[in-house]
């Protein structure tokens, strides 16, 4: 085993925001390096008299420069569309067969309450028949 052991980590917790130095020269084109600030340790293994310790320091590293976010919003005009189902025929022969068949089954005093519960059934399942 080596006498020294050296251990790098970076800690997430404690890096720096990134730097963004920009170099220009007039007539030339721009260019953007980014650079962050990384915590670094090394352990220096130690013997039974002399303790090893860690030896910690910050690292300048170059990073992809994260480009600024252009975004172009396109804003669309949504109108409600119109509902242009209509429901009135199929509801108006639902209510017809509803009332003609609420009445043919029902019996003696049944019939008034018979036929008008058929039209109002026959006029809901006709207007979702016809695409209500």
């Amino acid at each position: 085993m080596k006498n020294l052991l050296t251990l790098l980590l970076t800690v997430g917790g404690l890096c720096l925001p990134a730097q963004a130095q920009t170099n220009y020269q007039p007539g030339y084109s721009t260019s953007t390096e980014c650079f962050k600030d990384e915590y670094r340790e090394e352990y220096v293994p130690g013997t039974k008299d002399n303790p090893g310790y860690v030896r910690n320091w910050t690292e300048k590293v170059a990073i992809a420069c994260a480009s600024p976010k252009t975004s172009v919003q396109v804003q669309r005009q949504s109108s409600p569309s119109a509902d242009t189902n209509d429901c009135k025929e199929g509801s108006i022969i639902g209510g017809l067969l509803g009332a003609g068949i609420g009445g043919a089954i029902s019996r003696g005093d049944g019939r008034w309450l018979g036929v008008p519960v058929g039209a109002v059934t026959g006029a809901l399942v006709g207007c979702q028949v016809d695409g209500g």
